[in-house]
């Protein structure tokens, strides 16, 4: 079935509050969704962000980020007043995201909200007890991490960085009223995110989530469970994750994170991955998992070196857990991210995983990136992009790509020197024979480089562009509309 949607991240939204959130906008989002006649509402993680800012580099694979918990459906609730939403300073540009004035004000807000609500409502006791198996361990970290300045764990005590039991104890008795309150803040987001998917699905519109493949190095998941990655005696890490040198990038790119230690994975039937997945496939109607290319084999770059040139290929778990995932969670629909430094062993473990992979135009014209990415060789199980959160707007593409490249778009697209580009994209990826075609929402505005998401490998002004509420017109939605019924894939259940 032919299908298309939208790409925006829930901290793209409009909102009075600094920072999309899931209140009244995002509902908002969800009948232009359906006006427009789009299936899939693609977001970015929803984790809360950690170092740069950044959804990919979390405190936890399970958690969720405070920030997006909106605040007038807690005024509506009884549990905040108007005053201590409204008096508190989250920014002054509404159309970027102030980091710095959220980290600075917006949990402060939310324990008020969390005084009100109280540890013993029915809900948040339920919250607790199915989500324990992860809320434990991360609500302690969040604790400590609050009472040691922030600073990532590495840099604890060493009695509570390797968990020693009688630390841990006297922790959760000394800040218990802390990991109460980090305990009440998931149960708000995922009692506000409940609602809201429900509400796209009963308008036919589906979530496609997103989890990054890694964790990061300052997460409650490498605190709480070392043993699921390559660690030293001590806990430090042996090597990190990252991806060799390239066109884009001649030092490569070093991520830091830890790396999995897949043997150990393999001897528990993968139990840690498919309870992610398991998880993630409750919260998302679809899970795209970003780095697939990694369960084939991953880039491994010794700890504390400077660059990623050092870096050597390690064999990943390939066939073997993705067969495990396949047998445990037959259900669940994943979207593989199979971008970047590709080889035969990878393209065959798409083909046998039977996920859909993924297919970005931008790429197809780009003289420094050779791969399948023209149209005219696109199969039908893929997701056809435009270009993702880590390229520019496809209009600031058409002005800083090399010309060469540009001219190259536009013979192939058939789209006359001074003509609309970015509308040759967008009909190219409707029209093409992929089952599902992605537009990011600023292509479809026409925004230039200012709306990029972000830029791989830099640090500061990313993740910070946020949509105006007037960009969500009916005259909008019903162009998207024409162009979506024109190539088939209007959604007709809504």
């Amino acid at each position: 079935m032919r299908a298309s949607g939208i790409l925006l991240a829930l901290s793209s939204l409009p909102s009075p509050y600094g920072i999309g959130t899931l209140g009244r906008q995002a509902y908002e989002f969800i009948d232009f969704l359906r006006r427009a006649g789009q299936r899939f509402w693609q977001i970015l993680p929803i984790g809360p962000t950690g170092y740069g800012d950044s959804p990919y580099q979390s405190f936890s694979a399970f958690a969720a980020n405070p920030y997006l918990i909106d605040l007038d459906l807690l005024i509506g609730e009884g549990l905040l007043r108007r005053e201590e939403a409204v008096g508190a300073f989250f920014g002054d540009d509404p159309q970027r995201v102030d980091y710095g004035a959220l980290y600075a004000n917006r949990l402060s807000v939310l324990r008020c909200a969390v005084a009100r609500l109280g540890y013993e409502e029915p809900g948040f006791c339920a919250f607790r007890q199915e989500s324990g198996w992860w809320l434990d361990d991360y609500a302690l970290f969040m604790a400590l991490k609050a009472a040691h300045g922030m600073v990532s764990f590495q840099e604890w005590p060493d009695r509570l960085r390797r968990r020693e039991e009688d630390a841990l104890i006297k922790a959760r008795r000394e800040y218990g009223e802390d990991v109460r309150f980090w305990e009440a803040v998931q149960y708000l987001f995922y009692r506000q995110w409940e609602a809201l998917k429900a509400y796209a699905n009963q308008n036919g519109v589906e979530i496609i989530g997103d989890i990054p493949i890694y964790v990061s190095p300052d997460s409650s998941d490498l605190w709480a469970d070392p043993e699921l990655f390559q660690v030293e005696e001590d806990g430090r890490l042996r090597e990190v994750a990252g991806c060799p040198p390239d066109a884009f990038s001649k030092d490569g790119q070093l991520w830091g994170n830890p790396l999995y230690d897949w043997d150990y994975h393999k001897g528990t039937g993968y139990r840690w991955w498919i309870r992610r997945l398991r998880h993630a496939s409750r919260v998302y109607d679809v899970v795209r998992i970003d780095h697939f290319r990694g369960f084939e084999s991953y880039y491994s770059i010794p700890a504390g070196e400077e660059t990623a040139i050092p870096g050597h290929w390690r064999p990943g778990p390939g066939l073997d857990f993705i067969g495990a995932l396949r047998r445990q969670l037959p259900g669940v629909r994943i979207i593989a991210e199979d971008l970047g430094y590709l080889t035969d062993e990878v393209r065959r473990l798409l083909l046998e995983s039977g996920f859909p992979g993924m297919k970005v135009l931008q790429f197809a014209f780009d003289s420094r990136e050779s791969g399948d990415y023209l149209p005219h060789g696109y199969r039908r199980n893929a997701v056809c992009y435009t270009g993702t959160h880590d390229n520019t707007t496809t209009v600031d593409w058409e002005h800083s790509a090399p010309p060469a490249d540009v001219a190259y778009a536009r013979e192939y697209l058939g789209v006359a020197p001074g003509g609309g580009l970015c509308a040759g994209f967008i009909r190219a990826a409707l029209s093409s024979v992929c089952d599902t075609c992605v537009i990011p929402m600023q292509d479809w505005l026409h925004l230039g480089g200012e709306a990029r998401m972000n830029t791989p490998s830099t640090l500061g002004g990313n993740w910070v562009w946020r949509m105006e509420r007037e960009a969500m017109s009916g005259e909008l939605a019903d162009s998207i509309a024409h162009l979506t019924r024109l190539y088939g894939r209007e959604n007709k259940g809504n």
